[in-house]
């Protein structure tokens, strides 16, 4: 062998060597977090974070650059606050806005009984008193208006209102200040989706309700450059996963942009003209950045475009410039990276690329999309990641992957806990099935869940573990399921219906006993759409139907129960409080059913804390070695 060609071999190897890592739950948290912040004053470069975690320490590093929206490389900046528009400050520079935390509830001992400063007492008369993995204190989150030229002059927007605020926007000439608030109160609170949009006029002190009788979600309150208000909005009171719409106002004329769309809006951005507005979406298991024109004059049906195709998702949008949009970019081999989209083309281009070195060394696992043909006879999409090493003359165990949500988008997403290339980099086939309740495939089917959590839905999970079974390098007596909060009930009732198809199952914060979930869960308006109502309800068939068919603990589906499983409780999580998974970890042990418990003190519904989530992945994959 000459030199040049041992050279050129050793290039060959060195590459080789350097990709033949696999993902770890280790490596997973060398990933590095990108972020955008936004685009400049002069609109020619990206201010954006990275974020690198030590699990050691488990403490972030954070620093923030400054990039070319052509590309080119980065700069670190320590001060960008001045290189970005001031989102609070009034575009006529007379006021600043901002959120303070004001006490307007006595909740604790010592606030009934100041002597007794040393108790350890907490006092509620209505519900809401706790909300995800937070008690409720008595402090609500209001807006503050300060005249700039004069900061005594400080006016509580919503002053003595128990309710809080959660975004803001000011008018084009800065007269009003525009914000988003659930007035609903106590008990009506966890009852209800009715958040509306509230305009503060500076002058005068008056509040308007600008979606008075809109009934759902209205949101993202955003001006074009003419002054046009656009918001999002939901039509129904208590179903939080209802159709999204995009809802421009000019003057007194409204007009629903994506009435007629099948589909469901994410988020959205104004060209710069105003003539036109951009917006991501689920769509046939991804996520995609979408336009339509908003013209007021016109009576035609409005038609949406979509710009970007491919095996991705358009994450989030940042800014629109231009004819380029700033977006964050995943698939399920990448994490978010930050890139620009062609609006009038739809090419992407990457502009920050800060785990390429990571990444380089790691092999990617393959992923293919699937056509699913369901008992009802609807075509169903699903995704298939195989391992990096993929051999099709071999056989390989299979895991069934149930989403959450219930009505959560199944795409090419990147995650930090139920990560598609992590899994299939241990050696599994992984399906993910798009199953009834999912958007991205009409509104008729992301609806069709509510009211029907262990029906249709779960003949589709079967329908998707049978037909990848089908392959010559599935491994059929090596099949598992595995899911997190709607997947985690989805777990517990496949337990009972699986008829021997699985030899494993884990589930994560999974909701267990339908009933008990009713009387611990905070927001009731989610379990009274989806489950139809309260269990006491005789009279409400779909309630009845959904506590008699559908709840996991029922005695004729524990009966079958017979399959080792996996549970993961956190001490935190009051989505689906901790007893969910007590209450059926405890049947797997008197029933004699192999089985583990894994208990997560300080952990919400997610595991975000780096060391546990490294040891809630390690178990993960022990459990499945044990059992399958």
């Amino acid at each position: 062998m000459n030199r040049f060609s041992f050279l050129v071999a050793s290039i060959i190897l060195s590459s080789t060597a350097m990709a033949q890592k696999v993902m770890t739950p280790e490596l997973l948290w060398q990933v590095k977090k990108v972020s955008p912040i936004g685009v400049t004053k002069d609109k020619k470069n990206v201010v954006y974070k990275v974020t690198s975690t030590n699990v050691k320490t488990q403490e972030d590093q954070t620093k923030t650059y400054i990039l070319s929206l052509a590309g080119g490389k980065a700069s670190e900046v320590n001060d960008y606050k001045n290189l970005l528009a001031d989102k609070s400050i009034s575009p006529n520079n007379n006021y600043k806005a901002q959120n303070e935390n004001v006490k307007l509830q006595d909740v604790f001992g010592k606030d009934y009984y100041p002597e007794m400063d040393k108790s350890n007492v907490q006092i509620y008369n209505s519900l809401n008193y706790r909300h995800w993995d937070t008690w409720t204190d008595g402090n609500f989150d209001h807006l503050f208006v300060t005249n700039i030229k004069n900061p005594t002059d400080k006016v509580d927007v919503i002053k003595d209102e128990p309710y809080s605020v959660s975004e803001f926007v000011w008018n084009p000439d800065g007269s009003k200040l525009l914000y988003v608030s659930k007035k609903k109160a106590e008990t009506e609170f966890a009852l209800s989706t009715n958040t509306d949009i509230y305009q503060y006029d500076i002058q005068t002190k008056e509040t308007k309700n600008l979606t008075e009788g809109k009934m759902g979600y209205d949101t993202s309150p955003s001006f074009s450059v003419q002054g046009n208000l656009a918001f999002l909005s939901m039509e129904n009171d208590g179903y939080e996963a209802d159709k999204n719409d995009i809802i421009v106002r000019s003057g007194e004329v409204e007009i629903n942009l994506t009435k007629h769309w099948d589909g469901t809006v994410n988020e959205f951005k104004w060209s710069e003209d105003g003539k036109k507005i951009y917006f991501n979406a689920p769509v046939g298991g991804t996520v995609q950045l979408f336009e339509i024109e908003v013209n007021f004059k016109t009576k035609k049906l409005r038609l949406v475009k979509q710009i970007t195709k491919g095996q991705f998702d358009i994450a989030g949008i940042n800014s629109v410039v231009g004819d380029k949009a700033v977006v964050t970019r995943t698939d399920m081999n990448h994490a978010a990276e930050i890139y620009t989209v062609d609006l009038k083309n739809g090419k992407l281009t990457q502009l920050t690329n800060e785990n390429k070195e990571l990444y380089s060394s790691i092999l990617e696992s393959k992923v293919e999309s699937r056509t699913i043909k369901t008992t009802d006879g609807k075509d169903m999409f699903a995704w298939v990641i195989y391992p990096p090493d993929f051999d099709p003359s071999k056989k390989y165990p299979t895991l069934l992957y149930c989403q959450g949500g219930p009505q959560s988008a199944l795409t090419q997403t990147y995650s930090m806990r139920w990560n598609f290339q992590l899994m299939a980099a241990q050696g599994y086939i992984v399906i993910a099935p798009n199953r009834r309740g999912m958007p991205g495939h009409g509104v008729e089917w992301n609806a069709a869940i509510s009211k029907d959590w262990g029906g249709q839905v779960m003949k589709d999970y079967l329908a998707a573990i049978d037909d990848i079974a089908k392959e010559p390098y599935v491994d059929n007596a090596r099949l598992g399921a595995v899911g997190a909060s709607y997947g985690g009930y989805s777990v517990y009732y496949l337990a009972g219906i699986h008829e021997g198809r699985f030899k494993s199952f884990i589930s994560h914060n999974g909701v267990f006993d339908l009933k008990s979930m009713y009387g611990t869960t905070e927001e009731i308006f989610f379990t009274n759409w989806d489950a139809g109502g309260a269990y006491w309800e005789t009279n409400n068939k779909a309630a009845q139907k959904t506590y008699a068919q559908f709840d996991p603990s029922n005695p004729d589906l524990l009966n079958k129960w017979n399959t080792p499983m996996l549970i993961y409780v956190g001490g935190k999580d009051y989505r689906v409080p901790m007893g969910q998974g007590q209450e059926a970890f405890q049947v797997l042990q008197l029933k004699g059913i192999k089985s583990r418990m894994i208990y997560f003190p300080e952990e919400n519904h997610w595991v975000v804390k780096p060391q546990n989530s490294v040891i809630w992945h390690t178990e993960f994959f022990k459990w499945l070695k044990e059992t399958l």
